[in-house]
């Protein structure tokens, strides 16, 4: 029996916790990083078991559990780990954190630290428990940095950090939204996706760019936002000479001389103060049979495993949203076949049984401690469900990718239902990060992942660095347009060449577009060729277009910027435009559920209730859907370049030019006006928004209107749900 399986067993005596402490120190006195590592694991399994172990011994695992320098873990408990000897006392003071109050590094967080407190360029790859973002707000919280630029993949991620970081108000300004500009009188925290970087027009010098999940730079992972990510390093840290910091997990190596050339510090660790216990339940299923069978076979396994795991925190990756539903859906059909209960009430059931439909599932799993969670949700209800989640209200999520790489929970275990992303095998690395997300610093010592499917074959993960690399192969044309003549490699140098006959004002607003380049030549030749046409109205329009006019963009966007391959809830332009006319016209997305609902009602003949709430929750998550992919990001994108390109185009032909922004502006902003669109950003509903907005003056900046709130809660909360009233105080 392994050391560890006799820690977990709980049935050790006194002399077995002793013996086990002799083994460690002996390890530790070789000095060998394999047997530190090995020690630090067995330490966090004693953590695990710490009340099960004799008192008296505690003194003697205390000494081990700081020599192998897990402070944030004695700090917490502090009550019964105590550090007798002053050299003890002085060596454990020196892991505070220069500048987070009562906050305790471990030993390769401190080091991280002082690399990044110096002022080097760092390239951090270190597991998930690591806690290498807890290093972003010590950079923040020691105001070295003047302006500061955070990227990170997700809005959600992003709102997490501002929520953490508005702490720092007095220092920084926090700019979350390309309308707002930033302030002289104090630093600028910029927290933008990597696209509003781009689109941003009015940054000051940045004296630091953090980039979280750096990896996402790489083309041969195949992420089809690399580009945009590549062009923002390009723009920050190439026009600035920015100091910069990139962390990300599980990662090897990256590009060979990108670290020489930024002079940058590429620090790697395995480093964790959590375990991940690996089950292994593959081999129960047979994976010849056909995927509806397979999936019967592997359900029957995860709800038994479910009703075990019960007040566990647990997350199952599921590879769609669909399935992600449909599971959850089926796990608390199975809670009720078995009598249970509903026996949680939390204010977003109410919410969504006013504002959406009491019938749509997730209300009625939400009762029973269960939710989902995936990329179609409304922004709000999915900060929500992870906030309940990492409270303890919820113990159960069905996730897609986006937990997984979008925000940070305190799941003690996860589930590998499937074993693919995005319709291919996940790899290696991929397994790496969703198993890292068992077991949480300062939250559960030891994590679970239970594989449903074969963990992949580990393999050596390298991150190429596109814009330095410049493979000939991999480099698109989008990266290359942006970096400088100076730096372009000879391997490349006729495509850039070729690329840079494109006229000048022409290809300056093709860079800040960072869309296809070949996308957008084609859309500037038709544009171009209908601009002295009749087609000239469907071109120069302002305020809100007709019909035409956003069939006339959207077919010009088809393939150039956009595209309807992926065949959900969106089949092409015309059906797009007629989503969007209708939006327009309602103000309110529930009014395009209400329509796929009814569209599907209409094509079953003899429906059942069952079927009814099926297909209610299939029209939720397709105008969802269509919301947050369409509404919000895909479609205010494509209006945007072609914005820009029709006010070329129309200069040259000497013609008065449309303009698209108040358009653009009402549809990523809920046709909610201007002042109060900060409100969406920091996920509040936009129906409290609209019903709030006669109470707040209209002549206030958006910072105006969240101090306004902030000083007139009892007049701006006036007949609101609890639930509104939470996402406010949460959000401001």
């Amino acid at each position: 029996m392994s050391i560890i399986t006799q820690i977990d067993s709980g049935n050790l005596s006194y002399d077995d916790f002793f013996e086990i402490a002799m083994h460690c120190s002996k390890l530790l006195s070789t000095a060998n990083s394999e047997d530190e590592m090995t020690v630090r694991t067995i330490a966090i399994h004693v953590l695990n078991n710490w009340g099960k172990m004799p008192h008296e011994l505690y003194p003697v695992w205390t000494d081990i559990i700081e020599s192998v320098g897990f402070y944030p873990y004695i700090w917490k408990n502090s009550e019964t780990m105590n550090i007798w000897s002053l050299s003890d006392k002085v060596r454990q003071k020196t892991f505070l954190s220069d500048y987070l109050s009562s906050t305790y590094l471990h030993k390769e967080q401190k080091k991280l630290s002082k690399y990044l407190l110096s002022g080097k360029n760092v390239i951090a790859s270190a597991p998930t428990s690591f806690g290498k973002s807890i290093l972003i707000e010590e950079l923040v919280a020691s105001n070295k940095y003047r302006n500061i630029v955070i990227i990170q993949p997700t809005l959600a991620l992003l709102d997490e950090t501002r929520i953490k970081l508005k702490k720092y108000n007095k220092n920084y300004k926090i700019i979350v939204r390309t309308s707002q500009l930033p302030v002289i009188g104090k630093g600028n925290l910029f927290l933008l996706t990597a696209e509003r970087v781009m689109e941003y027009d009015h940054l000051p010098p940045i004296d630091l760019l953090v980039i979280d999940e750096f990896y996402k730079l790489s083309l041969k992972r195949i992420d089809e936002r690399a580009d945009i990510l590549n062009n923002a390093f390009l723009k920050i840290v190439g026009k600035f000479k920015s100091k910069f910091y990139l962390l990300g997990p599980n990662i090897d190596g990256i590009t060979p001389g990108f670290a020489e050339k930024y002079n940058a510090e590429f620090y790697k660790s395995d480093f964790s103060l959590v375990d991940c216990n690996v089950i292994d339940l593959s081999g129960k299923f047979d994976f010849s049979l056909s995927e509806r069978s397979l999936d019967k076979q592997k359900l029957l396994v995860l709800y038994k495993l479910l009703d075990k795991l019960k007040n566990e925190q647990t997350l199952i990756y599921c590879s769609t949203p669909a399935r992600a539903r449909r599971f959850a859906k089926g796990y608390f059909e199975h809670l009720c076949e078995q009598g249970k209960e509903p026996n949680i009430k939390l204010p977003l059931i109410e919410w969504i049984n006013r504002n959406v439909n009491p019938n749509w599932s997730l209300s009625k799993e939400l009762a029973y401690g269960l939710a989902i969670h995936d990329g179609s949700l409304q922004k709000h209800i999915g900060a929500s469900i992870i906030k309940y989640f990492n409270d303890g209200l919820l113990w159960c999520i069905f996730c897609t990718s986006t937990i997984i790489e979008g925000v940070n929970t305190s799941a003690k275990n996860v589930v590998l239902f499937d074993g693919k992303k995005g319709g291919k095998d996940i790899d290696f690395f991929d397994y790496s990060n969703i198993k890292g997300r068992s077991g949480r610093m300062m939250e559960h010592y030891v994590g679970t992942i239970y594989n449903f499917v074969r963990a992949p074959k580990k393999e050596s993960i390298v991150i190429d660095i596109p814009f330095y690399e410049q493979n000939r192969k991999v480099l698109s044309n989008e990266i290359l347009i942006n970096i400088k003549k100076s730096d372009v490699q000879p391997q490349v140098v006729d495509r850039y060449n070729k690329l840079y006959e494109i006229e000048p004002e022409l290809m300056k607003i093709i860079k800040k577009n960072g869309t296809s380049v070949d996308g957008q030549m084609n859309i500037y030749n038709a544009l171009q060729s209908d601009i002295n046409t009749s087609k000239y109205h469907n071109i120069a329009w302002t305020q809100m277009p007709k019909r035409e006019a956003i069939i006339y963009i959207l077919k010009l966007a088809e393939n150039n910027i956009l595209n309807f391959k992926s065949k959900h809830a969106v089949l092409s332009y015309k059906q797009l435009a007629l989503y969007i006319e209708m939006y327009i016209k309602s103000r309110n997305i529930m009014s395009i559920v209400k329509n796929i609902y009814s569209y599907r009602l209409k094509k079953i003949k003899r429906l059942t209730q069952e079927q009814k709430y099926n297909q209610l929750d299939c029209a939720i998550e397709e105008g969802f859907h269509i919301y947050r992919h369409w509404f919000h990001f895909t479609v205010p994108k494509a209006f945007r370049v072609i914005d820009s390109l029709q006010r070329y185009v129309c200069e040259q032909n000497g013609k008065k030019a449309g303009s698209y922004s108040y358009f653009v502006q009402q549809l990523e902003n809920d046709f909610i006006r201007e002042n109060l669109s900060i409100l969406i950003e920091y996920g509040i509903p936009s129906d409290t928004v609209k019903r709030i907005a006669d109470r707040i003056p209209l002549e206030l900046d958006e910072d105006g209107v969240v101090e306004f709130i902030k000083h007139n809660k009892s007049t701006v909360y006036n007949a609101l749900l609890q639930y509104e009233i939470d996402r406010l105080n949460q959000a401001l």
